[in-house]
Order: C-alpha cells, then structure tokens, then sequence
C-alpha cells in the first residue's frame, strides 16, 4: 500500500517530506521490529521519545516515517499534530478499515466490562450472530482465544485483531473500552454502533491524578462522535452527568430507581441469580444465571440493553444470559472437592473488593477468608481504603503480594495495614502469594469460603519488570495434592 494511501483519510497532517509512492508493507510503533519496506511511529510517550530511536527503525527495515516533528534520516516522512491519534487512523487504513465491517460494541467502566462482554456474546450468538470479544482476558473468535497485554489493544495490535475477525466471519464485536484507551487515542476514527457505561469507582488514579479527570475521558466516549446509540446505568450518580450532553439515541438501565430497562423480584444464591427484566412494561421476562452476586445482575441489565439496541428479541436474550456458567477470574468457582470453597475474583479495586466480599458473604455457612494485595506502580491511594474493607467483611484477611512490579512489596503491604489495623479484625501477611495460599488452605474448615482477590484470570506475577509464571489454579490444585500427600504420610 502506498504512504499516500495511508495518509488520505487521515486528518492530521501538517506537512510531507519526501516521496508519498513509497510503498509501505508493514506498520510498527516498535523500533526493534525488523520490517520488509515497514512504516514507523514516532510517538512520544511518558518516558521514551520514539523520534530518537528512528535511526533504529531505518536499520531495522522502515522506509518511512510518521513524526511529531521531522528528523534527520533520508527517508519519507510525514509531520502531523497527534502522532497516537494518527497511528490510530493509519492501522485502521492499512488493514482496511475492519470495523466498518461489523458491529462495534464498546463497554467502558471501571467494574463489569469483561463480564457483560460475555454475556452480550452469549446473546448475540443465541440470536444467530457470529461473535467476537477484545478485553483484559485477551481476544475470543468463538472458541479460538488470544492473549492481550491491554484491556484494549494498541492501535496496530487493535486493528490487526479485527481484520482477523472480520475475516474469519465475526459480524458483532464485544469491546472493552478502557480510560487509558479513549485518553490515548486508540480508538480514534472508529465509530461503535452501541457504547455501554457501567459505573465509576477508584482506579487508575496513578495516571488520571483524579476521579473528574478519569470521568471525564470515560464521558468523551459518549459525547464526541465514537457512538452511535449509548446504554447507561441509571443506578450509577455519574451517568446523569453524560445523559444531560448526550446528543445520541440512548436507554437507561437500573435497579433502585426508574429506567428503561430494569430488574425487579431478584433473588441471590450461592448458585446464581434469579430475576426478571422489563421494558417499559412491552417486555417481561424471567431470568435464571448460573453466576451470583447483585453485580452480575448489573452486568446482565447491561448486557440486555445493548442486545435490545441491537434489535435482538427478548427470547435470545434470556437464554444467552442463562448459557453463560462463568468468566474467567470473575467470581469463579474453583472445583477442589474440599469442605470449604475457593473462589478466584479480579477484584482489585476497592469498590470491587467490596463487592465480592458482600455477595460472598450472602452465602457463607462460616467464615469468609479473604487474600489480597495492591499493584505496585498504580494507584497508591487505594491500597489503606481496599485494607478497610477487607477488615470490615472478612472475618480473616491475608495480605500478600499482587504484582508488585518494581516497588518494594512490604511497603505495599504497610499501605494497606494502615487501613485494615483500625478495624481490629485478624490478619496475616505473607508477601509470598503461594504461601499465602497454603496458610489460606490450611486453615479453612468445613463451610468457610476463601476469596483469592485481585490476580483474577491473569497466569502471571510481575516482580522487579519480569512477569513469571503464576496461575492461581494451578497453584491451588498442586497445593491441595501436596497437603493431601502430607496428610497420607
């Protein structure tokens, strides 16, 4: 493809150097990639400015380059206001523009995306769609499963994913939309057909600095031309700040007070959830999930309201959201043949946090045993509020490691003591986490449910820069072998 191709649709150009018939056969933003004839980004980051490491790219293989100002290398190169933004829009074009091909829906929030992305798949495969979904677990094509290092992918990495969905038959794609991604424009040029807004709690204060800020970005989503029809959760204070800037057609769903779309007549167990959903009165009808807890049933009024956006009849929405029997790392059940349940939970916020624990504790016959930890290089401002909370809902709380990163784990650790000391309930650390899950399993009895929060669906731990193996199933399962082989000798 030609760079003059490219560039057409592209409106951030200020100024060319250079022969625009070069012919460009990949794109990257990473100088280290070789490439055959590539084009490269000169983004400039928080630490790294890409525009000093353009010779690399040249040695590497690059017979072009994108820039924030122009640099000397005998190369083309064009001069633009946003080199994210143009990334964004130059993979849309090189791989042909994928999304124009099916239905984009984008769910943004802090709590709940990944779930209702499945269960919004659920329905649209019920409803006779095939179906894709990209988030934090990765991107799914039917059974096929990709990993992903971001909620939502980079620009090239985005847009390579959805030409291999659009080519292998994917007509609906279930997104989720992360801050970070509309901050950095990511999604810049897509268009979604449905955009979906959960709710708004504490996170990622560590790069929005505060909660307006980071409400903000979620809100421009909505209000500046990346959505067609939106969905919004009546029940959450800040959606009322979006609907009165909304300029697109949108619906509205809730619990506690009036929407379009609501749950009414809930019952929560430990084997799931009963509700029904109306609309407006023309549609009632009854649903039975096989995941638990008042936050799933959110999740499947979101899930719902998209689905109706979209045109899909009540019928295959009821029964996608009773196919789905569970979401990887999302309060999930782990088989252990023991008298006590472990449950795995993504939980690392503290609004999440607290409500894994208050929908396990619906369900408890003893004690709820809670391990977790905060992510270091995030959000330092959480780690005293998520130590509260875990004293304040479980009976016995460990304190480990999450994925520390470069920071030093037992100052971590000391954060969050500061908050769970007030509360006067029992606690451990152990910074180790595969220790922590041994005292964990070790001490549960008969009816005790132990919650692993905040690795979730993750396979890894990030210690000092380097993510090392660590899949908290598998950890689970050979522990309990190695106590059982203890116990038999």
């Amino acid at each position: 493809m030609r760079l003059r191709e490219l560039i057409q649709e592209m409106p951030y150009t200020e100024e060319v150097r250079g022969d625009l018939d070069t012919d460009i056969r990949e794109i990257t933003s990473s100088s280290r990639d070789k490439t055959d004839a590539g084009l490269f980004f000169c983004i400039v980051g928080a630490r790294f400015d890409a525009h000093d490491y353009a010779w690399e790219a040249v040695e590497n293989g690059c017979v072009a380059l994108i820039v924030e100002h122009f640099v000397d290398l005998p190369v083309p190169q064009v001069r633009v206001s946003n080199g994210r933004a143009a990334m964004a829009r130059i993979a849309e074009a090189f791989y042909g523009f994928p999304s124009r091909e099916m239905k984009m829906i984008g769910i943004t929030g802090t709590k709940g995306k990944t779930t209702t992305t499945y269960l919004l798949k659920s329905i649209c495969e019920k409803a006779g769609y095939t179906c894709g979904i990209i988030g934090s677990t990765g991107s799914v094509v039917g059974s096929s499963h990709l990993d992903s290092k971001l909620t939502t992918p980079d620009p090239i990495d985005l847009q390579k994913t959805l030409r291999m969905m659009r080519d292998a038959g994917v007509q609906v794609v279930c997104m989720e939309v992360s801050a970070h991604a509309i901050d950095m424009c990511r999604l810049d040029g897509m268009t979604f057909e449905v955009g979906c807004y959960t709710n708004l709690s504490q996170d990622h204060l560590d790069y929005f600095y505060t909660m307006e800020r980071y409400f903000e970005t979620k809100k421009r989503f909505f209000t500046e031309g990346m959505v067609r029809n939106a969905a919004l959760n009546a029940d959450e204070e800040t959606s009322g700040n979006i609907l009165k800037d909304l300029q697109i057609p949108n619906i509205t769903y809730g619990i506690c007070v009036n929407a379009d779309v609501f749950a009414r007549d809930l019952e929560i167990t430990e084997e799931g959830v009963r509700f029904n959903v109306q609309l407006h009165g023309m549609h009632d009808f009854a649903v039975r999930m096989r995941m638990t807890g008042m936050f799933n049933v959110y999740n499947a009024l979101a899930a719902a309201s998209c689905a109706l956006i979209l045109g899909i009849e009540p019928d295959r929405i009821r029964e996608g959201l009773e196919a789905v029997t569970r979401v990887p790392g999302r309060i999930e059940m782990l088989q252990t043949g023991t008298p006590y349940k472990v449950i795995l939970d993504y939980s690392h916020s503290p609004d999440a946090l607290e409500n894994i624990l208050k929908t396990v504790r619906q369900f408890t016959r003893n004690r709820v045993i809670c391990l977790f930890g905060c992510g270091g290089d995030r959000d330092k401002g959480k780690r005293p509020m998520m130590g509260e909370i875990g004293g304040r809902l479980a009976d016995y709380c460990i304190l480990t490691s999450d994925n520390p990163r470069t920071e030093n784990p037992m100052v971590i650790l000391a954060a969050i003591e500061k908050g769970i000391k007030p509360t006067g309930k029992p606690y451990r650390v152990i910074e180790n986490r595969k220790e922590a899950i041994r005292a964990a399993l070790t001490m549960a009895e008969d009816g005790d449910v132990i919650v692993l929060a905040g690795k979730g669906h993750e396979t890894y731990q990030e210690i000092m820069g380097v993510k090392r193996p660590f899949d908290e199933k598998v950890i689970v399962s050979e522990l309990l072998r190695e106590m059982k082989l203890e116990q038999a000798d």
